[in-house]
This record gives structure tokens, sequence and C-alpha cells, in this order.
């Protein structure tokens, strides 16, 4: 179903890149009878059971991408290699268009994607390796109890007791505090074991 927003979008776009959005928005009709249009962050987008591709045109170039391209196989390379953007592949020239046969192929790849529910896997950030202060390094040295607890937490255990050492302003705080820790830390207590049943 075409948008009206998607049309007006493409008739205020510059010269160069009507054509282009023209081109996908026919090949997207083509392959995917039910896709909808939809404006999105201000750009046409393309649904069916989920986003399948967005659209975009700048100054100097036009950008098309699919939205599970990280899932996708793109053998050719049209979409993974070259110039990208905000918005996908960045496309300056109709002619810089993959072919209408091998446009389809893309489309219909992505679409059955969304037909079988594929969910692009949401990258994780790792926060870097506990980096424990030379200070408890040398107390754990000398405490075997204390020292296999704390190899036996967790990065982010690891990290609430050298965060809590670092961060005392005076040396008479982060000694007792490296005390309290080694005496926790012998007995098997994370550092806010406090608070854990409550």
């Amino acid at each position: 179903m075409k948008n009206p927003a998607v049309d007006a979008y493409i008739e205020k776009s510059a010269d160069f890149a009507r054509p282009i959005l023209k081109r996908l928005r026919a090949l997207m009709h083509k392959t995917c009878p039910k896709v909808e249009e939809t404006m999105k962050w201000g750009v046409p987008h393309f649904e069916y059971k989920g986003v399948i591709a967005g659209m975009a045109a700048f100054k100097q170039h036009a950008a098309f991408g699919f939205w599970k391209q990280r899932l996708m196989k793109d053998p050719s390379g049209s979409f993974t290699k070259g110039e990208s953007g905000m918005g996908g592949r960045k496309i300056r020239s109709v002619h810089e268009l993959p072919s209408d046969t091998l446009l389809l192929a893309y489309i219909r790849e992505a679409v059955a994607l969304n037909e079988q529910g594929a969910k692009v896997p949401r990258p994780t950030r790792r926060k870097p390796p506990v980096k424990a202060p030379p200070y408890l390094t040398a107390a754990l040295k000398k405490n075997a109890k204390a020292r296999k607890t704390f190899e036996n937490f967790s990065p982010s255990q690891q990290r609430e007791y050298a965060e809590w050492l670092t961060d005392a302003k005076q040396e008479a705080t982060r000694e007792r505090r490296l005390a309290t820790a080694i005496d926790w830390l012998s007995q098997g207590k994370t550092r806010n074991w406090k608070y854990q049943n409550c």
C-alpha cells in the first residue's frame, strides 16, 4: 500500500535521488504486494511483518538498507561492501544500484526473514576485564581464602570491590576498606552482602 507521505518525500528529493527512490519503491511492491510504506525518523520505510528496509535522500547521495542486513547472505557484497552511511548503502546514481534481479532476490530474502520471525541479535557490550588495584592484588596474595573468593566472583562482583577501594579519597579510608574487603572476601561475601537478603 502506497503512502502519500512517501510520494511527497520522493518529490521533494534532489533530481538525482528521485529515480533511485522510485525504482527501489517499485521493486519493493513488486516483490511483496502486501508491503506497507511508513515514515520513520523522517524517511520512508517498508514494512511487512516488521520493518524490511528503509531508504533516504541526502544532498549528495541516496541511501538504502535492509533492516536485518546482518542476517542476510549478500553473496555479491552489494550491501556489505562499498560506501555506507546513515540509512544504508550510499547510492549517487540509479546506475549504482544492483540489477533488478539481484535486488528482487535481496527483498525476497528480507521478507522471508520477517515471515520466519528472525531477530537480529543485539550486540553485547562487554566491560573490560577488572583491573584490581595493586594494593588489593598484594593483599589477596597474602590471604588464600580471600583470593579464591575474589577469583571465583563474576566480573561485576570483582568490579564492585575494586571500585569501592579506588573510590576512597584518603589513604586511611582506603586502608580501612581494604581490611574490610579482605575480611569479607575470606568469608565468601560479596561487596553488597548486607543487602542481598532484604
